[in-house]
Formats: structure tokens, sequence, C-alpha cells
């Protein structure tokens, strides 16, 4: 039967003839307003269908009295529908003061599947049940995949000229050095952005934006960063704060390097030599598959939001703005669970880019390699509309650690590793730089015996960590560099 909302006494007449079933269902009154519109979310995560006010279960069209204050009461209870949906209603004259309304719901892929109070409903036959968790689950990843997200609409009067064209080869070698970019590229912009499914129609969408945007205010500020080091267990007061507009890819760069000054390394001294073997506070892969998640599963249609980086004296916090993706849980992690992608084309150019291996498997790795490292598994939780995921360590534990460890180091420090560290301190050099102020002419000789040791024992690092080899490349000394430098001059004076 054609979904049809009844516009007269005739057509209502002829619905009800039909009488109950997968598409149509009677209520004697507005009294029921609460399982009628469980029937209406059943409809809509199924074919469609009306639900008749004032029509008794073997079909006799009643009518009621409808007032401002019944359908004032019909209004307010649609809204307790997620996501938010539109419904038909009519109301046809049965006899004096009399109606029947008809409320009609219309499927749709996009929005299914459809909750009223938090619960999802199918229709079997003419009965409405609860849907089952495993159905609900597969239907939330049918959306998730479907053909309207934020990420896939127009970004409106952004041209190629708003796109970051390094940004974007920088991720394509990154892809291609993986194997998950095969075949020629070329070199025009366009067809590449086409190619990563980043523009289509002659307009690049919003994730191209998140991507590899080069500006981002006033129309994209949801494209942030924000990271800090705070003084004790609360916010109270800050050792050191950041705020970053960028692409994502450079978001996740900036977020590594806060974390690499201020994660504490202590570790044992090689004996002889500069090297250390160092334990990380976090395991680095950890840290960043637990960023990625953060970048690829938020959510950008809030634009006061932003993917935010907390370390305290006694635990880490990354969090995301929007829930965790719709049908996980937190508890969904500690096990085997589906991949349920917020923006899957955002997510795809990440696994491009070698930074994905396995979809679904990102949490279940990160504990393994916490158990591996000996450290607490994460906590996940979700807080205010945002994914938050807590690491509990010991942040200042391990810096008095890491100092002790330092001060042990510091009768290494030869006076052309301390003449580095300081040229570096101060403004970041470039290798060339570097050698000169060590005094060193074989180039050769100094990137081993001096430049290499430096930066594993962490009193060094790069400006561009993921390409060491960049003719851009410089040198900056972090905290832990300083720190040597602050003994060594102490233990000198």
């Amino acid at each position: 039967m054609t979904l049809k909302l009844p516009a007269n006494l005739k057509d209502l007449r002829a619905l009800v003839r039909h009488g109950e079933g997968l598409t149509v269902e009677f209520k004697r009154s507005t009294g029921e307003l609460k399982e009628a519109l469980q029937t209406v979310c059943a409809f809509l995560n199924g074919s469609g269908g009306t639900v008749l006010f004032g029509i008794w279960s073997d079909g006799t069209a009643e009518g009621q009295d409808v007032t401002d204050h019944t359908l004032r009461d019909i209004a307010h209870a649609t809204e307790r529908f997620e996501p938010s949906v539109n419904l038909s209603i009519q109301r046809i004259k049965i006899r004096e003061s009399h109606e029947v309304i008809a409320v009609m719901g219309k499927s749709g892929r996009d929005v299914r599947p459809v909750t009223y109070e938090g619960r999802a409903y199918e229709r079997v036959g003419s009965t409405t049940r609860r849907m089952p968790q495993a159905k609900y689950e597969k239907a939330l990843l049918d959306r998730a995949h479907g053909t309207r997200r934020w990420e896939n609409e127009p970004a409106e009067h952004l041209s190629l000229k708003d796109i970051d064209r390094t940004e974007v080869f920088r991720i394509v070698e990154a892809a291609r050095a993986k194997g998950h970019l095969v075949g020629a590229v070329g070199s025009r912009l366009s067809g590449v952005l086409e190619r990563l499914s980043v523009r289509r129609d002659e307009q690049n969408l919003q994730a191209a934006v998140v991507l590899f945007g080069k500006t981002f205010m006033p129309d994209y500020p949801q494209c942030e960063l924000r990271m800090a080091r705070f003084r004790g267990m609360d916010k109270t007061e800050f050792l050191d704060q950041r705020a970053v507009r960028g692409p994502a890819f450079r978001l996740l760069e900036e977020a590594e390097l806060f974390c690499q000054r201020h994660f504490p390394l202590p570790g044992k001294v090689v004996p002889g030599g500069l090297q250390r073997v160092d334990t990380p506070l976090i395991p680095p892969e950890a840290m960043r598959e637990i960023l990625v998640n953060a970048l690829i599963h938020r959510d950008y249609s809030n634009a006061g939001g932003a993917v935010f980086l907390a370390i305290f004296d006694n635990r880490v916090e990354v969090w995301s703005t929007g829930k965790f993706p719709e049908g996980i849980r937190p508890e969904m992690l500690f096990r085997e669970h589906k991949s349920v992608l917020r923006n899957p084309i955002i997510a795809d150019v990440f696994h491009r880019a070698g930074l994905i291996e396995k979809w679904g498997r990102g949490t279940n790795r990160v504990i393994e390699m916490c158990k591996a490292a000996g450290i607490v598994s994460p906590e996940f939780e979700e807080i205010a509309g945002a994914a938050v995921v807590r690491f509990r360590v010991n942040v200042l534990g391990r810096l008095r650690a890491a100092t002790q460890v330092t001060t042990q180091v510091t009768t290494q420090v030869t006076t052309q590793v301390a003449a580095v560290l300081q040229a570096a301190s101060e403004d970041s050099k470039s290798r060339e730089e570097l050698q000169r102020v060590a005094g060193i002419r074989n180039r050769e000789h100094f990137r081993k015996a001096h430049l290499e040791p430096i930066l594993a024992a962490g009193w060094l690092e790069r400006t561009i960590p993921d390409r060491p080899r960049s003719r851009m490349q410089r040198y900056r000394t972090p905290q832990a560099g300083k720190t040597v430098l602050e003994e060594t001059e102490h233990n000198q004076a």
C-alpha cells in the first residue's frame, strides 16, 4: 500500500479498511500518546507509517475532542525523537467536535536508526517492539556511511587557493609509501583532491578543509587543538599552554611535540656514552592512536568544539568534542567491536597515510601496548558531550626520576654538546649551524658522534620529526636538554 496521509474522510475510511499492520496503527485517543510515538519510531525505522488517533482497535472511527492543548502535547512529545524528525499531521473531522488525528512518519536512510526517549523500536507485523541491540548497531553503522554528513557537505566560498598544496602532496607521498595510493596521481590539485574523495562536482568538501585547509577563521574555528600542562591535579594553574588551528595532520604533530616536551623519559645510562635506554611515560604509538581517534571521530559540526590535550601531575587526558560514535559505548572499547566512523572520508585519508592500521582495532591495540609497557589501561568516558580518554600515569613522579637520570649523565656532557644545546635553546638551528657551534669540521663525525646521540638522549628534538631528512629540518632544545644545561652549569659553578 502506498504511504499517503489521509486528506479527508474518504481517504481515512479507505485507510482504516486495510486494518492495522506494518504501516498503520490505531489508537483510541492521545491518552496513548507515548505508545503511539513508539510506534511512529518503529515506522521511521522501517518503511514509514501512520498512527490514527480516534480509531478503536476494531476500526470504529470515534474521533476525539482536539484542543490547542492536545496539539501542544503532540508537539512537545515529538521533541523526544533522536535525531530530530519531521512528522506530517492531519486532522479529519468525524462529527461535531470530534476529529481523527493522523500522524505520519516517512522513513529515511539518512536518519535511521531513530530513537524515542533514548530507545529504538521496530515494527513486526502489527506489533511494535524494542529493536535488538545488534540490529540497532548495524543501522548506526549504515547511517555513519550515509550520504549526508558534515564532512561531505560543500565548503561554500572556498576555492583551490584555500587548500594547502604542500600539505596535500606531503600526505599523498606518505600514502604512496604505504602502498595505500596506487597508480598515477598527477600534479593537478583538483584531481588529487577528487582522488582522495574530498572534492566533488568542482567543489571542495568540508573534509578537505579539515585535512588540508590554510585558513580556518572565521568559518572553521573548530579545526583547533588546545594543549595544557597543569601544575597539580586540577586546572587551577598552568605550567604551559598552547592553542593551534591547522589541518588535522599538523594538529597531530603539534600534539606529539607537546607530549615530547612534557613527558619525562627516565632510563638507564649506557656506560661510556651518551645513550640511555628510555622507558616512555605512555607508549608513543598508544598516545598517537588516541590522538588520531580524537581527530577522526570528533563531531566537526560543532563550531565551538576542539581537541583538548591536558597533562596533570597524575594523569593525561584527551578530550574531543562529540560523544563516542553512535552505537559505541565506552565499555565496548575494551573488547572486539565494530568500527563506526563518524567521518569516514577523513578517516580514509588517515588510513591512506598509514595512521590507522586496522579499523576497529585501535583501542584494543592501545590497551595491549599499555599492558606490555606495564601501565594501567586507559579509561574511556563520555562527559558533557565529549569523548574522553584518560591515562592514569604518575607524570610528576616520572619527572623526578628523569631529573635524577639527567643528573647522572651531566658529567658526560662535553663542551661541544653543551654548546649545541645552548645554541638550540635560544632558537631552532639547522644541522650546519649546530656543527659550526660545536667546532667540528667533519659532517659525518658530527652526525654520528654528537647529533644522533643527543637526539637519542632526548636532549635535542627535530622540528619536523616525521621527515628527519627534510631540507627544512631544524633542531631545538626541549625541557630535558635545558635541564641538562642547568645541571651542567650548576656542577661547574
